[in-house]
């Protein structure tokens, strides 16, 4: 799941300091969440999820399908 949310960042040309932004924490937090330095809160990982038009299941590793059942 860390290493899928570092892609999908660098997949949309985002900044760690944008996402952090976007999602009102510091930049070191949420670089803890990319290094797995720190649990993805279930709020983090649907803000994510919008962010990036992706599934929670793609961000979690649990399917290769990325869409989002609307």
């Amino acid at each position: 799941m860390f290493e899928k949310i570092k892609e999908l960042r660098l997949e949309n040309e985002y900044t760690q300091k944008e996402i952090s932004e976007i999602l009102g924490c510091s930049q070191q937090v949420y670089s803890n969440y990319e290094l797995g330095q720190r649990d993805l809160p279930t709020q983090v990982l649907m803000k994510l999820s919008v962010i990036y038009d992706v599934s929670t299941d793609y961000i979690l590793g649990l399917t290769q399908n990325p869409a989002r059942n609307s």
